[in-house]
């Protein structure tokens, strides 16, 4: 039963991303289409079979029961319903045939603009309802860096700081991962190590050993804060309590949470000295531990922990959890950006811009093959996985992930592919050099060529998805 409701779960989020994206795509083709006085003869969100319609002036309006796209049937354009009833009489004015190339232009760009719009607006949206938190770079002074991560064979080491990312000053913390960093060739980080300074760079397919990694760099900067303590376990009854830093354990000093991980994993299940320290000057000292010393900025406790096995995680664990999103904005200083109508539009523009280049960049990299293209491309199945961990992150993830993969529909949509948008502005453009359309002849034999070639790459990255769970 829990499997059936996660597989439903799955399905729901990924076909309300899908009908969002697709209805913004058909609505672009189907306003400028009415804008240009063209007949829409069909508006259907969904592909066969129909689940219901109904008709309002000229057009009949279809959900279907098959959601993995839409489509608009525009009187006198030859589509992937290869219709050719109308080429052997002469064009109507409500035709497209009939209208300037200009307006035909914008018609089958309609598309492509509105989910490029799409993505701007829920991007600004973003921002315009929840602003930007940052952690200023300058408020992390060491990072922990994971043996045998990317940024480990890199050459970066765990209390390294970083200065600069492709040799630029680092300004904000989170720009270490930003895609479009990620993406310079090639990619560089600057730390500061024992008062030297140097230099390391990424590998040539960068994005293709993050995909690998699941893609994580390696690199984190937690601190070993207690968000939580699990009543009745060994921390509980030593006393610890949400707040507390954890200083050392026996006599390793601990900077990081995923050192504290590490160590407590190490020691299985041994008694260990922990010692930490509470932000409170004036804390009594707990029943289960012992005092050692009063500081400015609180008291410093110590116990002996034995760490308990929980066999279904194959692990041990003192009892606590890892520091809250509040700790960790708290203990960084984080700061937040708050935006206007005017500056959150602006930033809406300006992101969406960002991340079409990204696209473009990941896409040039893939066919050129500096990164592996099966590695990298997602299909529907990776979609919906991806999709329903945004859903689950909340409703700000859900959106950025539908305003990135609405992006990513109008780039793929504009790829010079017959069958697709692109392959129709592919035509025009012919019109326009040539003084004349080509032939309906060609133009069949092209869409067909198109859709064969549709099919068999949705096959592939299908196959390629099932490969990849």
């Amino acid at each position: 039963m829990e499997s059936v409701l996660n597989l439903l779960t799955y399905v729901f989020w990924v076909v309300l991303a899908i009908m969002i994206l697709v209805f913004t795509h058909e609505m672009g083709h189907f306003l400028f289409a009415r804008l240009f006085g063209m007949r829409v003869e069909k508006f259907s969100i969904g592909f066969p079979p129909k689940i219901f319609s109904w008709r309002r002036g000229e057009t009949e309006y279809v959900i279907g029961a098959t959601p993995l796209g839409g489509y608009v049937k525009i009187a006198g354009l030859i589509d992937e319903n290869l219709d050719t009833e109308f080429v052997n009489r002469p064009p109507e004015p409500w035709e497209f045939r009939a209208k300037p190339l200009w307006q035909r232009m914008l018609v089958i760009s309609g598309g492509v603009l509105f989910n490029i719009l799409l993505a701007a607006l829920i991007f600004a949206g973003l921002k315009l309802a929840y602003g930007e938190l940052y952690i200023p770079a300058e408020n992390v002074q060491a990072v922990y860096v994971a043996e045998g991560s990317l940024a480990y064979e890199m050459g970066l080491r765990t209390g390294d700081h970083i200065v600069a990312v492709n040799g630029r000053p680092l300004e904000r913390y989170g720009d270490l991962r930003n895609l479009e960093a990620l993406l310079a060739d090639p990619f560089t980080i600057t730390v500061v190590r024992n008062g030297d300074t140097l230099t390391f760079a990424g590998p040539p397919d960068l994005m293709t050993q993050l995909s690998r990694r699941g893609g994580m760099l390696g690199i984190s900067v937690d601190p070993p804060l207690v968000g939580g303590v699990l009543e009745g376990a060994p921390a509980a009854m030593a006393g610890l309590r949400p707040g507390d830093r954890i200083l050392a354990i026996d006599s390793i000093a601990i900077g990081f949470w995923n050192e504290l991980v590490e160590v407590v994993q190490q020691r299985g299940d041994r008694p260990m000295r922990v010692r930490w320290l509470r932000p409170d000057t004036s804390a009594a000292v707990p029943e289960g531990a012992v005092l050692v010393a009063r500081r400015p900025d609180g008291v410093v406790y110590e116990a002996t922990i034995r760490p308990y096995y929980d066999p279904e995680a194959n692990r041990y664990f003192l009892g606590i959890a890892a520091p809250t999103p509040q700790l960790l904005m708290e203990y960084f200083g984080v700061q937040r950006v708050r935006y206007g109508l005017g500056a959150a539009l602006l930033a809406g523009v300006e992101e969406t811009w960002t991340h079409t280049r990204v696209i473009l960049t990941s896409l040039r990299r893939m066919v050129t093959g500096q990164e592996s293209f099966r590695e990298n491309v997602g299909g529907p199945i990776m979609i919906a996985k991806v999709t329903k961990e945004a859903a689950e992150a909340g409703g700000r993830a859900f959106w950025n992930i539908v305003a990135v993969l609405s992006i990513t529909l109008a780039i793929v949509n504009i790829l010079p592919i017959p069958a697709l948008d692109g392959g129709h502005l592919l035509f025009l453009l012919y019109e326009a050099v040539a003084r004349r359309e080509p032939s309906v002849r060609v133009r069949l034999a092209l869409q067909q060529v198109g859709m064969i070639l549709l099919l068999a790459f949705m096959a592939f990255v299908i196959l390629n998805d099932l490969l990849r769970l």
